[in-house]
C-alpha cells in the first residue's frame, strides 16, 4: 500500500500559466522526491497599464511518502 501527500504551491512567471507550473514543480522538487501529479487549483494574473505583469497559478502536488 502507498501513502500519498498532497502539498499545496503557488507559482508565478512573467511567461504563461505553464511556465509558472513548470517552476513549481522544479522548485518543489528540489526538496521532494517521488513527485506523482500536480493538480491545477487556479489561475490568476497581475496587471499594469492593462497589461498582464505575471501569471500566477495555485497546486497542489502530490508524492508518495516512503
Amino acid at each position: 500500500m502507498s501513502v500519498v501527500k498532497v502539498i499545496e504551491v503557488l507559482s508565478n512567471s512573467s511567461k504563461s500559466w505553464e511556465d509558472a507550473t513548470q517552476k513549481g514543480i522544479l522548485k518543489a522538487g528540489e526538496s521532494i522526491q517521488g513527485i506523482k501529479s500536480a493538480f491545477v487549483q487556479s489561475h490568476s494574473v497581475t496587471v499594469n497599464k492593462n497589461k498582464i505583469k505575471e501569471y500566477r497559478v495555485n497546486l497542489k502536488i502530490s508524492f508518495v511518502v516512503k
